[in-house]
């Protein structure tokens, strides 16, 4: 499956696809609204077959709600259905259940076998009425979905997914394996000695954010000149995160092309997001994560995570000493078992390599890395 999007031309026909995301939007809270009477009433939850057949009466009743195709209201039940599945199983977790959403940010719906139809060069036929995007690359395959997502600039990206088939990839082998770990420091430490600064580019940007905010907060409330200011600061911050996301793709390119295998330790970001608050949030290292695992399974590559609480830090990678404890204010530090000298994460990221490559199986060891002996 590949994942394609494009962003449609700016039309005032346009406002028929916004129309349709505010219907969704009716629809969704229609059924989150209509999910806890069920549960208040009976005691358990409503089942996606009953919702989607009971909204499918109520559409033939409501011409708005018509606006939005049959197959799209289905995922909008099927999406809810997850949700709450996923509330159930990970409510320990902190995962709360799906709630109301204001239908000016509802941001998408999606189309699945029919409803759309592509006509050739940068055309689609969407509802009856055909839109142009911009088509920066070609659609190879069998389309499976076609979402319309508005951003909070209200523009439209049309998001299409693609199933390929059984395309071959150009395998690059380099027979490496490589522990990495992510510090406040330096965004990644790599176990061969190198390091990976990160551009912070939110800090960056820090005094642009701050000067349009404030202009955001001096404008009245319901004004044009509000409205206008809110685009700009929303502006600000798709830049930031635009660019930070092209450096995260183009790292995780640059990573899988050195090493056949990624070891990383599993961290808990949400806590160290209340204690470090906004610098983590910078770094996002989570989405650098989700990049890299979709970039290294396209190249057959692995990435491996031990575990959460293994003292990689604490370890002496020269003869396996662990410390009671080490202050984070303290950078290197000496092994009182065999006198030598650790820095803090280089020692860390060495220990996730030999964790890393002990962890994988014998199988994926030889698929990945053919030429190490193992």
């Amino acid at each position: 499956m590949k994942t394609l999007k494009f962003k449609l031309y700016h039309h005032k026909r346009n406002r028929f696809l916004k129309r349709m995301i505010n219907a969704s939007g009716v629809i969704y809270n229609h059924c989150i609204a209509l999910h806890k009477r069920y549960y208040r009433m009976w005691g358990k939850c409503l089942s996606c077959v009953k919702l989607q057949a009971h909204i499918a009466k109520l559409r033939k009743q409501n011409p708005f709600w018509q606006q939005v195709g049959s197959q799209a209201v289905q995922d909008i039940c099927q999406r809810i259905e997850k949700a709450y599945q996923l509330f159930f199983k990970h409510n320990k977790k902190g995962v709360r259940p799906p709630g109301f959403k204001k239908v000016k940010k509802y941001k998408s719906f999606t189309l699945k076998q029919a409803g759309y139809k592509f006509l050739g060069g940068n055309r689609v036929k969407i509802g009856g009425r055909v839109y142009q995007f911009w088509k920066s690359k070609e659609i190879e395959g069998t389309v499976k979905t076609l979402t319309i997502k508005r951003t909070p600039l209200d523009e439209l990206f049309m998001v299409v997914v693609v199933d390929e088939g059984s395309k071959s990839e150009v395998e690059v082998k380099t027979s490496k394996i490589a522990g990495f770990d992510f510090g406040l420091k330096a965004f990644l430490t790599c176990s061969d000695g190198s390091k990976i600064e990160s551009p912070q580019f939110f800090k960056q940007s820090l005094n642009t954010i701050k000067k349009a905010s404030r202009q955001h907060s001096q404008k009245l409330k319901g004004s044009s000149n509000r409205e206008r200011a809110r685009k700009n600061l929303v502006r600000k911050y798709e830049d930031i995160s635009n660019r930070r996301r092209d450096w995260f793709w183009k790292l995780a390119h640059e990573l899988t092309n050195r090493f056949d295998i990624l070891c990383f330790e599993t961290l808990n970001l949400k806590g160290m997001q209340r204690i470090w608050g906004r610098k983590i949030s910078d770094l996002a290292f989570g989405e650098f994560l989700e990049i890299l695992e979709w970039v290294a399974k396209k190249k057959n590559k692995l990435v491996v995570f031990i575990d959460r609480w293994y003292p990689s830090t604490k370890t002496c990678y020269h003869c396996g000493h662990v410390l009671e404890s080490l202050d984070m204010s303290i950078r290197e530090w000496r092994c009182p078992s065999c006198q030598s000298i650790n820095g803090r994460d280089d020692n860390a990221a060495r220990n996730i390599q030999a964790v890393g490559a002990s962890t994988v199986g014998l199988g994926d060891l030889r698929r990945a890395v053919p030429a190490i002996a193992v």
